[in-house]
């Protein structure tokens, strides 16, 4: 296919998202005049936020789900599309295994985009890179833009304190009373390559077996001269501190990624 298509850096930028959400990003349309400040202050939900986060992750030994990856490309040379649906194994702390169980459509996408997505959630797991995409104070500042009191949740405006792959400019929604992110709108912090024009992430989460966890990801990429990406993962099937990664299947299609 070549041109721009096999250039597509935004699918390694969503690789950290899928593997470790707390990152994504959207500009904040609130006036402070409109800002409902809820019962908690920011300072207090942050607090609470990423206390709750090392909590559950202490808690979560491993987990088992299905995605379904299906990216849609239009533009030039032509439009292209694919599908892959994957078993995916987590072991703390940070080995990560997946099943390939089926593939369809341009094989270019299947060959070259999924394959980067499936290595780059390979650095994603790895602890130094978990680190600095931790959603904390060392490496965003956060603003509240609003209180839901309908939902009980809180919209937090996070702006990062560098530029890298690793973060996201946006916002969250912290549910107010596990304070765990339920939702994210954005965009990288950094420009994945020159080949990008504009990036736009939404990330959904919901609750399985007592863990918050990935629902459904939207990423759209305008690429700069002429076309657009979509890729959406779905999660299921969700099976959490049940297995044993290393009773996991050997069968060809397994893709180790067991993280340094």
């Amino acid at each position: 296919m070549g041109g721009c298509v096999s250039r597509l850096p935004i699918i390694l930028f969503l690789a950290y998202v899928s593997a470790y959400p707390q990152v994504s990003a959207a500009e904040a349309n609130d006036s402070p005049s409109s800002i409902s400040s809820g019962p908690l202050s920011v300072d207090q939900v942050v607090d609470k936020l990423i206390h709750k986060d090392q909590e559950r992750a202490r808690a979560l030994q491993s987990a088992e789900a299905t995605r379904i990856y299906h990216l849609q490309y239009k533009g030039f040379p032509g439009t292209r599309e694919a599908e892959m649906t994957v078993h995916s194994f987590y072991s703390s702390p940070s080995t990560e295994i997946f099943d390939v169980i089926s593939q369809d459509g341009s094989k270019m996408l299947l060959d070259h985009v999924f394959k980067q997505l499936l290595e780059a959630e390979k650095d994603a797991a790895s602890m130094k890179a978990r680190k600095r995409s931790l959603l904390n104070r060392s490496n965003y500042e956060f603003a509240l833009i609003r209180y839901e009191p309908e939902t009980r949740q809180y919209v937090l405006q996070v702006t990062p304190r560098s530029k890298s792959r690793f973060l996201y400019r946006g916002q969250i929604w912290v549910d107010g009373t596990e304070f765990a992110v339920t939702r994210i709108d954005g965009e990288p912090a950094e420009n994945p390559s020159f080949w990008t024009k504009r990036s736009s992430i939404h990330h959904e989460f919901r609750k399985v077996q007592g863990f918050w966890v990935s629902a459904r990801n939207e990423s759209v990429s305008e690429i700069r001269f002429g076309g657009r990406a979509i890729l959406t993962i779905e999660y299921k099937d969700y099976r959490l501190n049940q297995m044993d990664v290393s009773s996991a299947s050997t069968s060809p299609s397994i893709v180790s990624l067991e993280a340094r």
